[in-house]
């Protein structure tokens, strides 16, 4: 064995999970922003962690919310996951920019893609912080699926969005 990176064990460990993480933001609109790790804490109760950047304008609005969908995209929107990975909600309406279709959940303000797998919807529990990024850990209140969906998966260290079957 040889020693390589961090970024290089990204790419020999691939396929990993992606979701888009749907917001509210001030104006009451949805911001999406890719993840690129997310994983089940628990069951009992049900939860879930995700990780962010310091920076990342989502989740400044999850911090100020405490509410949070984590969506699992399906292929047909795998060009959006990887636009809004590389791109702010800052000062960008990447609804509009990618010409994403949205649908409303049942008892949510916050809309989320019309091709997602899984919608997950949370709430804030607490956040860690963690290096360059915060540890977002999340109470599940609600799970939606449409198992016709295929979803996708990061490759070669994030840098392709695919699907696996």
């Amino acid at each position: 064995m040889k020693e390589i990176t961090l970024t290089g064990a990204s790419k020999i460990s691939s396929p990993n999970p992606v979701t888009i993480v749907c917001t509210q933001k001030p104006d009451g609109s949805t911001n999406l922003a890719t993840v690129s790790w997310w994983t089940y804490l628990s069951y009992n109760p049900n939860m879930i962690a995700y990780a962010m950047a310091k920076t990342s304008y989502s989740g400044e609005m999850v911090r100020q919310n405490k509410k949070v969908i984590l969506t699992i995209p399906s292929d047909k929107i795998a060009d959006v996951v990887m636009g809004c990975g590389i791109s702010t909600g800052r000062n960008t309406d990447k609804i509009k920019k990618f010409g994403v279709k949205m649908k409303v959940l049942p008892d949510s303000d916050i809309s989320v893609p019309e091709y997602s797998a899984l919608a997950i919807v949370c709430r804030l529990k607490e956040y860690i912080e963690t290096g360059d990024h915060y540890l977002y850990i999340c109470n599940v209140e609600k799970v939606y699926a449409d198992e016709q969906e295929k979803v996708v998966f990061a490759w070669n260290g994030y840098s392709q969005i695919k699907a696996v079957r």
